[in-house]
């Protein structure tokens, strides 16, 4: 079931948009559909994690003032 959507764009970018969906042969709303599928199917699937990676994971515990003190002392190093 398709239902209507307004949106607030820019001019330019309608503009362009649908110069690229006539080059594509495609309409703007299924563009916009595709992207918006896109968003949502990605954030629904996790990525998979390799059982070493997994096994890996917390090994190193660094507090934050811990990385930041670490992360300065190797720019100081590589940057002198």
């Amino acid at each position: 079931m398709n239902t209507k959507l307004t949106l607030n764009i820019s001019q330019h970018v309608i503009e362009e948009a649908k110069i690229y969906a006539k080059e594509n042969r495609v309409s703007l709303s299924k563009i916009i559909e595709n992207y918006l599928h896109s968003l949502t199917k990605n954030q629904k699937e996790k990525p998979k994690i390799t059982p070493l990676v997994e096994s890996l994971t917390g090994v190193i515990q660094l507090d934050d003032e811990e990385y930041k003190k670490e992360y300065l002392d190797y720019l100081d190093k590589k940057y002198k």
